[in-house]
């Protein structure tokens, strides 16, 4: 009985862990990766500049173990294990935010199985020391441009939902008209970063550097 009891309590506390979990350190460390990445927008050479200096930060393992993977691992299985638990009646009642809930779901399985592959592949595979011109080259193949589009747009549109339910369901935004301008927030954030995203990739393919000037 007092295990039962508990239960409740301790849901509540997971979930606001998976909540905090998806805006900081995620929600953080994506806006980092946006902006470091945003360096190729310059040059090439500023791009692998950047790279270096991230890949020499002291106690780098330790940073990226406690303050990237536990966290992303965390949000991701817990949020896996929320979306098998969960049941869609976005048909039956097909309201706004049905359709969020319902999409953030989606995207948030997309975006987690996408940053499983990227940590493999420009982390372990290259042993970190990620280079513009090996970027492009793996930009040349189409399928990995297809799903790098996919996977900045699905990350970005959770974000963006997700800093709406967090400020919601940490009681931030209290009032009906908080929510709806946190709503346009995580609308604002969605749109930017997959704006971005979308740039710095095609910087990648095409050899793009719309920011050369500030050099």
């Amino acid at each position: 009985m007092p295990a039962t009891a508990t239960r409740p309590h301790e849901s509540y506390l997971l979930k606001k862990l998976h909540s905090l979990a998806g805006i900081f350190p995620i929600g953080a460390f994506l806006a980092e990766h946006f902006w470091s990445n945003s360096s190729a927008l310059v040059s090439a050479g500023r791009y692998n500049d950047t790279s270096h200096d991230l890949q020499t930060i002291q106690f780098r393992l330790v940073v990226e173990v406690m303050g990237i993977w536990v966290p992303i691992l965390y949000h991701g299985s817990y949020g896996v294990y929320l979306w098998l638990r969960g049941k869609a009646n976005v048909l039956d009642y097909p309201w706004m935010k049905n359709w969020l809930y319902t999409l953030q779901r989606y995207t948030g399985l997309i975006a987690f199985a996408f940053i499983g592959w990227h940590v493999y592949t420009e982390r372990f595979l290259t042993h970190g020391k990620s280079t513009y011109e090996g970027m492009a080259r793996t930009f040349e193949n189409p399928y990995y441009l297809a799903l790098y589009v996919v996977g900045i747009l699905a990350a970005s549109f959770h974000l963006g939902v997700g800093i709406w339910n967090f400020v919601c369901k940490w009681g931030i935004a209290s009032t009906a008209g908080a929510q709806r301008a946190a709503g346009r927030l995580g609308a604002i954030v969605a749109v930017s970063f997959g704006i971005v995203g979308i740039m710095i990739v095609l910087c990648f393919r095409l050899n793009w550097h719309p920011f050369g000037k500030y050099l």
